[in-house]
């Protein structure tokens, strides 16, 4: 794991559901060394995630959930990287709505994928989708949250296939379990800290963020 890095590559583009759609920027985090990479999430677009990349044999693509803007381009890096992509089941009949008839490979909790000499232990946190689905690195001490949990509060849930208080549930029971110094890293804007999220619990549940 000595050589165990992760890089962020931020793209832009819209997210769409019911009927709505909105300008978002993406972060997508490239977990591996100089050999070989775990790239999280397909955002947007398929060049500069090809160009991070950078020839490493890529070992998964996988997908924190299946919003459009999560899973954008997901055939097109699995064609292009020669690599397997990853989405939980429970978040499938969103992938249908981007890619129908375009397979995947099941992401489960609890799975292991290993890369660069440690594992990315997949957790079930669903709330923001059914299927979410939040990386965790043990021995790193790093966590790829998707849109379960940013600096400042759990993901949005005012949208079809959301719940508030099943994404409280998650982050409460699966997030808030691991270490404090846990660095979070985010499906957008800035990381933070499990030990900086974890006091704020009650106002968030207060406010019905």
């Amino acid at each position: 794991m000595s050589g165990l890095r992760i890089d962020r590559v931020v793209t832009s583009g819209t997210f769409s559901l019911d009927g709505g759609t909105w300008d978002v920027d993406n972060n997508v985090w490239l977990i591996g060394d100089d050999s070989e990479v775990v790239v999280v999430d397909a955002a947007h677009t398929a060049a500069p995630i090809v160009d991070a990349v950078g020839g490493r044999r890529v070992v998964a693509i996988v997908c924190t959930h299946g919003h459009d803007d999560h899973v954008t381009v997901a055939p097109e890096l699995a064609a292009a990287l020669d690599a397997p992509v990853y989405l939980h089941p429970a978040d499938d009949m969103l992938w249908e709505q981007t890619h129908a008839g375009t397979s995947h490979l099941a992401l489960e909790d609890g799975q292991r994928i290993a890369v660069a000499g440690t594992d990315i232990l997949a957790l079930h946190t669903p709330g923001h989708s059914p299927g979410s689905t939040c990386l965790y690195l043990p021995e790193a001490g790093e966590l790829c949250t998707g849109d379960t949990l940013f600096a400042g509060g759990p993901g949005a849930t005012g949208r079809s296939f959301s719940d508030f208080g099943t994404i409280i549930d998650s982050i409460t029971a699966r997030l808030f379990a691991l270490p404090a110094e846990t660095r979070v890293r985010t499906g957008h804007g800035d990381g933070t800290t499990i030990g900086s999220e974890a006091p704020h619990l009650e106002e968030w549940i207060a406010r019905g963020h």
